[in-house]
C-alpha cells in the first residue's frame, strides 16, 4: 500500500522497481494486489494487458481500521489495555510519553466542543 500511495497510480513493473533488493517475485507481488483488490484497498484501470493500480482508501482510513483490528484481536478490544501496552513496553522516553499526554488532552478539549 505504502508504493501505491506514494505513486498514486502505478503498473506492476513500477511497483516492482520501488522494492529494496532482493525484489520479490513478480508472482508474489500480484498475490498481493489481488488480495488488496480483494479486501477494497486498491482498484486497477485495464490499458491493454496491463493493468495500472490505485488506491481506494486513504491512509487514515486504511490505518485506523487496522489499529482497531489489532486492538479487538490482541488487546481483548481494549483501547485502555493497548494504551498500557503501548506505553510501557515500548521504551518511549518521557518527552514522547508527554507528547502523546498532550494529545490526548487536546483530543479532549475538541470533544468538549
Amino acid at each position: 500500500m505504502q508504493y501505491i500511495w506514494k505513486r498514486k497510480k502505478a503498473f506492476m513493473s513500477d511497483l516492482l522497481e520501488m522494492y529494496p533488493e532482493p525484489k520479490p517475485a513478480t508472482t508474489t507481488v500480484a498475490t498481493l494486489l489481488k488480495r488488496m483488490k480483494d479486501k477494497g484497498y486498491i482498484g486497477y484501470k485495464q490499458m491493454g494487458r496491463s493493468r495500472q493500480y490505485y488506491p481506494v482508501v486513504k491512509k487514515t482510513d486504511y490505518f485506523s481500521r487496522h489499529l482497531k483490528g489489532l486492538i479487538e484481536k490482541y488487546f481483548d478490544d481494549s483501547p485502555s489495555t493497548f494504551a498500557s501496552f503501548f506505553t510501557t513496553e515500548t521504551d518511549l522516553t518521557e518527552d514522547q510519553l508527554k507528547e502523546l499526554q498532550e494529545i490526548v488532552e487536546q483530543e479532549l478539549e475538541r470533544r468538549k466542543k
